[in-house]
């Protein structure tokens, strides 16, 4: 039987994924949970950044936003939104973790609007922040999202945040730096990484108690198979007790 939820198994593979003495451009919500996780348990010299200006802050709970004032708490660097973006540009952010209302098959974001008309959407959302320069210019991407057919979509209303664009080398082409791109999308059911000639998103694991059929029936375009697909391995019990009882005991972010 589980004892776990599913935004605590995403944040527990997230931070898997962020290694030690690497650089992170981060959000608040899930990715900050991660980025905490990797820090206390596989990765403490992971330099966590926040848009806003924060530079690798000993964070005193989880900040409800990058613009929060926990974002700067005992930081090494309290800058502002332009000396963080000049950082990515420069190359020297490792990671960028982001989430979307939509993603496609190539890892482009929209977090702008639903619906066909700009300027009459069916919903407005939040927009980019820092997500578009993260996604152009951090060489890594992971991006969270819940597994649902509304969510992983073959066309996006609107491209917030440049993945693999439309595939093969038309990343390169459109002048972002070579190597950046999307590296990891992680889901309640299944981790995913991009075919390397088509940039087209693959299946590499599956969650517990999900099947590869399960994963398809939620994602409106047809999905690869990596030639080798893993078992994604269930938060440990170290893992959930930092996450429950350091990170975010009051269950903001994991749920109840």
């Amino acid at each position: 039987m589980q004892n776990y939820n599913i935004m605590e198994l995403m944040i527990c593979v997230a931070a898997r994924e962020l290694g030690n003495g690497r650089t992170a451009g981060i959000g608040t919500g899930a990715p900050c949970a991660a980025a905490l996780l990797a820090q206390k348990t596989l990765a403490p010299h992971l330099v966590i950044m926040f848009e806003s200006g924060g530079v690798d802050p000993i964070l005193p709970e989880i900040p409800v936003s990058v613009g929060d004032s926990r974002t700067f708490h005992r930081a090494v660097i309290a800058g502002t939104m332009f000396e963080i973006m000049q950082t990515c540009s420069r190359g020297m952010v490792d990671y960028a973790i982001l989430g979307g209302a939509q993603i496609d098959m190539y890892g482009n974001i929209n977090s702008t609007m639903l619906g066909k008309d700009y300027l009459n959407p069916d919903v407005r959302l939040p927009g980019s922040g820092g997500a578009n320069d993260f996604a152009s210019l951090c060489w890594r991407t992971i991006i969270m999202s819940v597994q649902e057919k509304k969510r992983l979509v073959s066309k996006l209303d609107f491209i917030t945040a440049p993945g693999w664009l439309e595939g093969g080398e038309s990343r390169v082409q459109s002048g972002l730096p070579l190597d950046t791109g999307p590296y990891r999308v992680i889901t309640n059911m299944a981790v995913m990484d991009f075919e390397p000639e088509s940039k087209w998103m693959r299946v590499i694991s599956i969650n517990p108690g999900y099947t590869f059929d399960d994963i398809q029936s939620n994602c409106e375009f047809e999905l690869l198979k990596a030639p080798r697909i893993f078992t994604t391995k269930p938060p440990t019990a170290l893992e959930l007790r930092v996450l429950r009882d350091e990170i975010d005991p009051n269950r903001q972010i994991i749920g109840r």
